[in-house]
């Protein structure tokens, strides 16, 4: 069972077999950490808020003050219209209009669907103005193995690389992960390792998925599946959430298209020409061991 909402196409919550599978949030709650929210059409964190792309200038709104950073984008708080939906799947559909954060065009469609596996997501970007834009999109479910403290879960992440990032949570280098606490390439207990990290350098299978995987010590667990284009991971212990009590008992698995600032650096930021889609698609698979 899945529940998806119209504000932002955020995914409230997702259940298997009578467990939930996702650390959600309530019909009268709003979501809160970007829990379970379409992260577009930048993931992540902007420095200062503002970009130039091809000489158009974007100046975004700094919602998270405190770090002058504008953060995860601006549709998650839009209103989505339900395209079609079934007992299985819904699709929904976003219009960002020509705006001072991002002066283009562009319709976004993100569908959830339940099939035999698990929940898979997919996404279409399509450019309708009359230059190119850039994208770069993310998606922030938190999992849950069990009912316990993450601190007990065992967290494999295919990742060579981790990004270095300052204290306003911007990357300022890369360094290989090997020999560090933030090597998970193989299973091995989160136990007290704090993450707010973003991995690259993903190690795929033959059709480009990168798979991801919490196991908690009841003998549940989670994979996140990333397809293509997806050549980031966001990974957050939520050591920093509020209230407390939200704090290490879900781990925050976010796959990206580009690194935090893209807009600014340009790294592994997309362009799509006018008329010009993008897509892509992910998933979670609840596992009983």
């Amino acid at each position: 069972m899945a529940v998806v909402c119209e504000v932002g196409a955020t995914l409230r919550r997702y259940a298997a077999g009578g467990e939930d599978v996702l650390d959600g949030f309530d019909v009268a709650e709003r979501s809160t950490a970007g829990r379970g929210q379409v992260l577009a059409p930048w993931p992540n964190r902007l420095d200062g808020g503002r970009y130039t792309f091809e000489g158009r200038e974007g100046r975004a709104a700094l919602d998270e003050p405190e770090h002058g950073n504008a953060i995860h984008g601006l549709v998650r708080w839009l209103p989505w219209r339900a395209v079609s939906q079934d007992e299985h799947a819904v699709l929904l559909a976003c219009v960002v209009s020509p705006q001072p954060a991002y002066p283009w065009r562009l319709e976004l469609e993100v569908e959830y669907r339940l099939n035999g596996g698990g929940l898979a997501v997919s996404t279409r970007a399509t450019n309708v103005s009359d230059a190119a834009c850039p994208f770069g999109i993310g998606f922030h479910p938190y999992l849950r193995a069990g009912d316990a403290s993450v601190d007990t879960a065992t967290l494999t992440v295919p990742a060579g690389r981790r990004l270095v990032r300052d204290d306003r949570g911007l990357p300022v280098g890369d360094e290989a992960v090997a020999g560090t606490a933030f090597d998970f390439r193989e299973p091995r207990p989160i136990a007290d390792t704090r993450l707010d990290t973003a991995f690259t350098d993903l190690t795929a299978d033959h059709e480009g998925t990168t798979r991801v995987e919490v196991r908690g010590d009841s003998g549940r667990g989670v994979d996140l599946w990333a397809g293509p284009g997806f050549g980031y991971l966001m990974v957050y212990t939520g050591d920093t959430l509020e209230p407390e009590a939200r704090r290490r008992r879900a781990v925050a698995i976010e796959p990206m298209t580009c690194p935090p600032n893209a807009l600014r650096t340009g790294t592994d930021l997309i362009r799509l020409e006018p008329g010009g889609s993008w897509t892509g698609a992910w998933g979670i698979t609840p596992v009983s061991t």
